[in-house]
């Protein structure tokens, strides 16, 4: 969440900032509870000023009041004290839901980040790799059914559409993906978390999903529990509420954890094959940085995600979001699209965001400067590296062959007992 104190003191320059992005946001509602909570304060703070002033009065006075004034004192004492917690209960309210309106603002996008209006108007930085040449390229939901590693029939029988069971080199594939993944991310410094895949209500807060997206997540229907949407909800959240040393930053983490989603809101955008489903395995890459170092982080995060895709030999490019597409959180995101021959076009496989200090306000993680300084909050950075499912497909795609047979790519093949393809059992 933004700083309710830099919203007040710079209304203008939040509102301009946050109309960049998409339908544009206004505050006005905002102000004016701001405005009735500052006003109950001020009053709430002068009953307890004469309140404390007249209890200092009989301390130091008591003996050379009269009678009357004792009782006048006593009256408007009283008087004060009824309104004191009158007036409590009404700033604690104008609090919480200046709190509640303040979950509800996204955060401002970084000015480097472009202008437009959806994905249409991102902007390509780089691309890597060279674009496969087949010829009648086959789509991977035709090329995994035939080769037993997707069974889409099976996957609705014991759930619904959009789960999938993956069988033989299928599941196989999918761990070697995992395990390559998790592998190359602890080369580079990030420590393996495997976290609970259930989460509770505040740690959806804090990492910015909750209050906005209700309804997109699968719950618990006797717990408060959630399915997590991303390994970045519990990773993040294992240090909310605590105050980290300087010293010990940039803490770097990597999870492999399945992933649920409802995903509501696209019903018949790519629901054949294996892009969107509702339960995925992926490998999240997360940061906690200080606010001096979280860009030059950001970068390093993304190249590491990068790597994957190009260990993998798989063609990419890179993405800046502009500011109409930037998620709720994201202060700047990168996507990372993975090229699919059968539909002629990159699509999504990872995004790479800094959240700047948004997600640590919402969960209240902070560090303690190394010179002894007043506590700050924690910048957080994350990204996908890489959804495995995605990757799986792009493989299928990019390393088809006129038999019918799929190559695995070389840095897979230890993780698969020395197997170099994939073919019809």
């Amino acid at each position: 969440m933004l700083d309710i104190k830099y919203i007040r003191e710079n209304l203008e320059t939040v509102e301009k900032s946050i109309g960049r992005r998409n339908g544009g946001f206004t505050l006005g509602e905002i102000k004016k509870i701001d405005g009735d909570y500052r006003a109950a304060n001020e009053q709430w703070e002068n009953f307890n000023r004469r309140v404390n002033e007249i209890s200092e009065t009989f301390k130091t006075k008591g003996g050379s009041l009269s009678k009357e004034e004792k009782a006048t004192l006593q009256e408007e004492s009283k008087q004060l004290k009824e309104k004191h917690k009158q007036v409590g209960q009404e700033r604690t309210e104008h609090w919480e839901k200046l709190e509640t309106l303040a979950l509800s603002i996204p955060n401002m996008p970084d000015e480097s980040v472009p202008d437009g209006k959806d994905e249409h108007d991102n902007v390509e930085i780089s691309r890597w790799g060279e674009i496969p040449k087949i010829d009648n390229p086959r789509d991977h939901w035709d090329i995994g059914a035939e080769l037993g590693v997707f069974d889409f029939e099976r996957g609705v029988k014991i759930s619904e559409s959009r789960f999938t069971v993956l069988a033989g080199m299928g599941a196989k594939m999918e761990r070697a993906l995992m395990n390559f993944m998790l592998d190359q991310h602890g080369k580079n410094g990030y420590t393996e978390i495997f976290p609970p895949v259930m989460v509770n209500r505040d740690a959806l807060v804090g990492t910015g999903q909750l209050p906005k997206f209700e309804g997109d997540f699968y719950k618990c229907a006797d717990d408060e529990l959630y399915l997590i949407p991303t390994a970045e909800v519990p990773v993040t959240n294992l240090y909310r509420e605590e105050v980290l040393k300087e010293e010990d930053l940039p803490i770097l983490h990597c999870a492999y954890t399945p992933c649920f989603r409802r995903e509501a809101g696209s019903a018949g955008k790519d629901t054949r094959g294996y892009i969107r489903q509702h339960q995925f395995n992926k490998v999240e890459v997360v940061k906690f940085t200080t606010p001096e170092t979280s860009w030059d982080e950001h970068e390093k995060l993304t190249r590491d995600a990068e790597k994957i895709l190009e260990l993998l030999g798989l063609p990419y490019r890179r993405m800046v979001l502009c500011a109409g597409d930037l998620g709720f959180c994201a202060r700047k995101c990168y996507d990372l699209e993975v090229w699919f021959p059968a539909q002629n076009k990159y699509r999504e496989i990872s995004s790479c965001s800094n959240f700047g200090d948004f997600q640590a306000r919402r969960a209240n993680i902070k560090y303690k400067p190394a010179d002894g300084g007043k506590p700050k909050f924690v910048h957080t950075i994350n990204g996908s590296g890489l959804a495995i499912g995605r990757a799986f497909a792009a493989i299928l795609e990019n390393f088809q062959q006129p038999d019918g047979s799929v190559k695995i790519p070389p840095v897979l093949v230890p993780y698969l007992n020395g197997a170099t393809e994939i073919r019809k059992a």
